[in-house]
C-alpha cells in the first residue's frame, strides 16, 4: 500500500484524494479509504497528471477544493447507508459508471466500473463552475466524462482510456442531458 503522503501529482497526495468526502470524515474510524488494487493507484495518478495538475496550475492551488475523490469499498458501503439522525442516505454513488472506484474489483473479480479510469469532483472557489468548464474545454484536456451540476456546484471529471470528452448536465428531475449545453458539446468534439 502507498504511504498516505505519497504524491499522486504535483499538488495532491493519497490522503488528500481518498479522505476528502463528508461521509468519510463522518465515519473515518470505520472506513478504510484507500485503494486495494494497484491499477486504481495508477488510474488516480493519471487523473492527477492529465487533469487535476493542469487545472491547479492554471487556477491556483489555493483556489482548488477537492470534494470527492476515490471511493473505496468501505466508503461505498457507507454512502449507501442512511444516516441514523436524518434518515437520509449518506451520499449518492453509481460505481458502474462514475469511475470514482477506479479499478477496484468486486468479489467476483469484476471491475465495479466497466470503463477503466478514475474520477473526482472539485470546485474552484473563486470562479463559477461554468467558467471552469469553458477553460477545461478550451485547454483541450483529454477527459472521459465531465458532469456540470451548476454554477456554484462541484464539477465531476474523469480520466481513462476513452478520452471521449463527453459533457453532461442534469435536468430539473436529475436526468443526464445535453440540453442547454450544446455549445460545450460541440466544443468538446472539436478537439
Amino acid at each position: 500500500m502507498q504511504s498516505l503522503n505519497t504524491e499522486i501529482g504535483k499538488y495532491l497526495n493519497f490522503n488528500d484524494f481518498c479522505t476528502c468526502t463528508n461521509t468519510y470524515k463522518k465515519y473515518a474510524s470505520q472506513i478504510d479509504p484507500f485503494p486495494s488494487n494497484s491499477g486504481s493507484i495508477t488510474a488516480i495518478k493519471n487523473l492527477c497528471e492529465h487533469i487535476i495538475d493542469p487545472i491547479i496550475d492554471y487556477f491556483g492551488e489555493e483556489n482548488f477544493q477537492l470534494t470527492y475523490g476515490f471511493c473505496s469499498k468501505d466508503l461505498k458501503r457507507y454512502l449507501e447507508k442512511k444516516d441514523p439522525a436524518t434518515n437520509q442516505k449518506n451520499g449518492r454513488i453509481d460505481p458502474s459508471t462514475d469511475q470514482h472506484m477506479a479499478l477496484e474489483t468486486n468479489r467476483n473479480g469484476q471491475y465495479y466500473c466497466k470503463r477503466p479510469g478514475a474520477s473526482c469532483d472539485f470546485l474552484i472557489t473563486n470562479v463559477p463552475s461554468n467558467q471552469v468548464v469553458d477553460w477545461i474545454l478550451h485547454a483541450h484536456l483529454k477527459f472521459d466524462s465531465l458532469f456540470y451540476y451548476g454554477e456554484t456546484r462541484p464539477i465531476h471529471i474523469s480520466y481513462g482510456l476513452e478520452h471521449k470528452r463527453a459533457v453532461w448536465t442534469f435536468s430539473n428531475k436529475g436526468m443526464p442531458t445535453k440540453k442547454g449545453i450544446e455549445n460545450w458539446v460541440k466544443l468538446a468534439l472539436n478537439i
